[in-house]
């Protein structure tokens, strides 16, 4: 299932380890970001609960393997690695920071451990799910943190990069804080509350905007929401005070939002609706809710779109998938890479999130109780170990974890890691100097 989501090097490689006669060689990768974005003072995990399903799923279908075999560059790939396909399972060991932990560059937020092929051919799915995600989730974290209480609703799937983009947006915004999304399918999924009533072209169906506000309370009562700025705003205002109970508020998407706001309050109080709520919506980012909290405007909700599920100013991750060590036959060897601005340390690793600081050290290494793995175990031998906590569960983790997280925050290496560099490095160099 879902097994040609990935690159065709993906698949060379593991016809070439197949060939090499290294399937039973245990590697083990690790997927973090290089590079957190500016204006992100850290990244929020998220994806989880996709990329453990895509492993637990993952096989090749015969028509699969059939256009694999018809295409131009695998035609020479040998009849047995077709065979090893159709039974490939994925077996291995998955470790990860739990959905909503704030992470930063350089940590491994996933690690896979499983025999080399099984650990190769997921790198694509497990970066697209992860980075999508969570470049999502640090951006709403901003958003929901500009609020300042105020409830943020995700309102992006149409300006996503795809359908399902847009509900993977609304899932990784709820995990980072907002209240809800406007996805239908991202609420049946995941269990996300949602939110919408009607657009301006509901108002403009009507010969007049009352005869919309009125077909539209008669339909949602409590949960009317009208939208007052298709023709004047302020008289907008005037037609919902006018039309009184049931109804949950107004929503402003255009204009000076601060000043309106404030005109519609003063309407919605006089005509005794003081509980009724003010939405704004309309090219919103974190920066504008800021000046709209800062100005003392009297909002209650933001519909935040296209900004948030595209992360139009960060729109991707510089995510990478290295391996770090690998098997063979009980001796492991460990890897890494030297290259400029690329460099890699060797080892499996663990990583140890202190009250005021963050260390990537050994995977076995145990700094003392005053710090928290923060890799957890997911999945052992090819099964899960214990249930994903859902969306729900997720974002009261995120909540708990962005306020206990004390900023700025140095991450440091262990100096058990650094050593383990060190003896790799010495070793690499004598093996080059015996082989010129």
């Amino acid at each position: 299932m879902r097994a040609l989501i990935t690159d065709l090097y993906e698949l060379t490689m593991a016809a070439g380890y197949f060939e090499a006669g290294k399937t039973q060689e245990r590697a083990t990768f690790e997927l973090f970001v290089r590079k957190v974005p500016e204006n992100r003072p850290f990244l929020i995990a998220a994806g989880l609960e996709q990329a453990v399903d895509y492993l637990l799923q993952l096989r090749f279908e015969e028509e699969e393997i059939a256009y694999l075999r018809r295409s131009a560059p695998l035609r020479g790939v040998p009849e047995a690695f077709w065979d090893y396909l159709r039974g490939f399972r994925f077996s291995g060991d998955v470790f990860a920071m739990p959905e909503g932990t704030p992470f930063f560059a350089g940590e491994p937020v996933l690690v896979v451990r499983a025999p080399l092929i099984e650990a190769q051919i997921p790198e694509t799915y497990l970066l697209a799910t992860i980075a999508f995600q969570s470049m999502v989730a640090s951006k709403a974290v901003r958003v929901v943190e500009c609020a300042a209480g105020r409830a943020v609703i995700e309102f992006g799937t149409r300006r996503a990069h795809s359908p399902e983009a847009g509900v993977l947006a609304g899932r990784a915004a709820y995990i980072a804080g907002c209240a809800g999304t406007s996805n239908v399918e991202a609420g049946y999924r995941f269990g996300i509350p949602i939110y919408g009533t009607a657009a301006h072209s509901w108002v403009q169906a009507f010969p007049s905007e009352r005869k919309s506000f009125e077909a539209l309370q008669s339909l949602l009562g409590e949960g009317t929401v009208y939208l007052i700025d298709t023709y004047d705003t302020i008289e907008g205002a005037r037609q919902a005070a006018a039309l009184g109970r049931p109804l949950w508020g107004v929503r402003l998407d255009s204009g000076d939002v601060v000043g309106l706001s404030r005109e519609a309050r003063k309407i919605l109080d006089a005509a005794g609706l003081k509980d009724a709520k003010i939405m704004v919506s309309g090219d919103l980012n974190e920066q504008k809710v800021c000046e709209i909290v800062r100005a003392g405007a009297p909002v209650d909700a933001f519909g935040v779109g296209t900004e948030l599920a595209t992360s139009a100013d960060a729109p991707n991750l510089a995510a990478v998938y290295k391996l770090a060590e690998i098997d063979v036959l009980g001796i492991k060897r460990y890897t890494w890479k030297f290259s400029p601005e690329k460099t890699t340390l060797p080892g499996a690793k663990q990583v140890f999130r202190f009250a005021d600081r963050d260390q990537i050290g050994c995977h076995w290494e145990c700094p003392g109780p005053n710090s928290e793995a923060l890799l957890k175990p997911v999945m052992i031998g090819g099964r899960l170990v214990q249930e994903l906590p859902g969306a729900s569960r997720s974002r009261d983790y995120c909540a708990q974890a962005v306020r206990r997280l004390a900023l700025p925050r140095p991450v440091r290496f262990s100096e058990d890691l650094l050593a383990l560099a060190e003896r790799a490095r010495v070793k690499f160099d004598s093996a080059q100097e015996r082989s010129s």
